[in-house]
């Protein structure tokens, strides 16, 4: 890195007391630092000779004791004044450095612009009469004597073995942003005035017109063509207004009981089926369906259709898809459970054809959704209504088997029967045991009663013991009255529970239809779908404002957004 040297302040001294003839005929010195206060004595300079009064005395101007080199030229200026002080006629090359230097006069340059003049037109190998001078032929080779980085560059050469005479310094650009002294009367500050109005009318008369061009251009012109197309090309499009709702059958019990009908719900509780019905409604199934049964398709790719609303015949499923939902417009209001769908189409009638086997299509998806549920529902107590119903008819099949196995048809009744007889028998048999004793108790006793009576009593404890043997003693068939019986009870007692099953399964079973029924979903139409007129769109009026509105307010952003890009860059 390589760092500029500075150069030193020169000053010159100016004596106080000494005219500019005696100054020139002194010192080279002097005669140089007398003809630049002269030059600013005549010329008004008032403020660089003061500026020049506050330099102290033993101020250097960097050349030492040794003489200008233009002293002796600095003498001939002096001749040339007095030759026209006293009256002789000079030519037009003097003439015109005179008016040159006058107007670099008027210009009010300060003491240190033109010593630094002076500096620069000595290192250029110039020989300039006067500080002025200095500067007059310094503006005829095109250099800015007050430039501060030539006086710098001026010290140390850029290459070996050149001088400061040979750098090349920059050329004199604008000569209009030196200061100025010159102080206006009163017409003249008026015509300034003047002046400026008219410039800045002129300049905000020119932006006003370039905003007028550009709006033309990035705003008007677009909304033009955008309204051309809307009132001239696009086709009429005729919309079908309709509204439905989906409902829920409502349970006549839950609606009688107060506080259950309160959190059982309402008939309009059907949000997630409304959703779904808007979102099939919506889907690329329902134009394929809508396309198969209609021929959605062909008919908005008739060539009556503008450019800009026409599908092309080959167009894919996902170009016909795009216009379907640019044509079909559903929507689901929450608070009112209402389905709003707005079917546009370039034929009223189509429209409505449309509209009609779309609303035919949410009818099956409806009852699509509640089927499966009231199946899920039915299917279960189905099952086990027909499972109770075959496990009852076995347990009536056992009980037959056994009653035609053991032939017995009740063994209940049987056993009552047995006993009957044997509590019977019993009964005669006291009565028989009591004559015998009777009989016994007399001292000469008719042996022929007593033998009567003991057979009697004989017979029928044998008849007893035989009966009472049917009831637990194992027959020839193999299996006693008391097993029968108790087989025969346990398949009845099984036929009974599974009965009572069956008799439950056939609630459950009612109480599921009647819960299924009641999840049924109905479709409702509250506004029907009914042809159009007259055209729905285009809205060519309030579309072409949109535009306006929306070109307005992308050249706004792009505006702004230049203008803060333009800002922070120049900042």
């Amino acid at each position: 890195m390589t760092t500029k040297p500075k150069a030193k302040k020169f000053r010159i001294r100016r004596s106080a007391g000494a005219p500019p003839a005696a100054a020139a005929s002194a010192q080279p010195r002097a005669v140089a630092g007398a003809g630049a206060g002269g030059a600013r004595a005549a010329s008004g300079g008032g403020a660089a000779a003061a500026q020049d009064m506050m330099f102290a005395p033993d101020d250097d101007d960097g050349f030492g004791d040794g003489a200008f080199p233009t002293a002796g030229r600095a003498v001939g200026a002096e001749r040339r004044a007095s030759v026209v002080a006293q009256g002789e006629v000079m030519n037009a090359g003097e003439v015109s450095v005179e008016a040159e230097i006058a107007e670099i006069r008027r210009e009010g340059l300060t003491g240190r612009q033109l010593r630094m003049a002076r500096r620069v037109a000595q290192k250029h190998g110039l020989a300039p009469t006067s500080d002025f001078d200095a500067v007059r032929l310094l503006r005829k080779q095109g250099i800015d004597p007050f430039q501060r980085s030539n006086m710098l560059e001026l010290v140390v050469p850029d290459q070996p073995g050149q001088t400061g005479r040979d750098v090349a310094l920059p050329r004199v650009q604008d000569r209009t942003q030196l200061p100025s002294t010159h102080v206006l009367d009163e017409d003249g500050r008026a015509g300034e005035i003047v002046r400026m109005q008219r410039d800045i009318v002129r300049r905000r008369r020119r932006k006003v017109m370039q905003l007028a061009a550009r709006l033309a251009f990035f705003v008007m012109l677009p909304t033009f063509i955008a309204g051309w197309y809307y009132y001239r090309i696009a086709t009429p499009m005729y919309a079908t207004h309709s509204e439905f709702v989906i409902q829920q059958a409502q349970n006549p019990a839950a609606a009688a009981s107060g506080l259950a009908g309160m959190f059982s719900g309402t008939a309009f509780a059907t949000s997630q089926d409304s959703i779904a019905v808007q979102g099939y409604l919506q889907s690329i199934d329902a134009m394929l369906r809508l396309d198969k049964d209609l021929d959605f398709r062909a008919h908005f790719s008739a060539p009556d259709i503008d450019p800009l609303q026409r599908l092309d015949p080959g167009a894919s499923k996902e170009d016909t898809y795009k216009v379907f939902k640019k044509n079909v417009k559903i929507s689901y209001d929450p608070t009112e459970g209402l389905i709003k769908m707005d079917v546009i189409a370039p034929d009223p009638d189509m429209s409505q054809l449309f509209s009609e086997r779309l609303i035919r299509y949410a009818e099956e998806q409806v009852d699509a959704l509640s089927l499966r549920l009231r199946e899920d529902q039915m299917d279960g107590a189905r099952q086990s209504y027909e499972n109770a119903e075959a496990a009852m008819l076995a347990a009536q099949q056992r009980v037959l088997e056994l009653q035609e196995k053991l032939g017995v048809l009740d063994p209940m009744t049987e056993s009552n029967a047995l006993m009957t007889q044997i509590t019977g028998l019993e009964t005669q048999l006291s009565e028989k045991k009591l004559q015998l004793e009777q009989l016994l108790d007399n001292p000469r006793p008719n042996q022929a009663r007593v033998d009567g009576a003991r057979g009697d009593v004989r017979r029928l404890e044998e008849l007893i013991a035989e009966l009472r043997s049917q009831l637990t003693v194992t027959s020839e068939s193999g299996q006693s009255l008391a097993r029968i019986t108790g087989e025969l009870r346990l398949a009845e007692r099984e036929l009974q529970t599974r009965e009572l099953m069956v008799t439950q399964a056939l609630q459950q079973l009612e109480t599921a239809r009647i819960e299924a029924n009641r999840q049924t979903r109905y479709l409702s139409m509250s506004v029907s779908p009914i042809s159009p007129d007259e055209a729905t769109y285009p809205r060519s009026f309030e579309n072409t404002v949109l535009a306006f509105l929306i070109f307005g307010g992308l050249y706004l952003m792009l505006s702004l957004t230049a203008a803060i890009l333009r800002e922070q860059v120049s900042s």
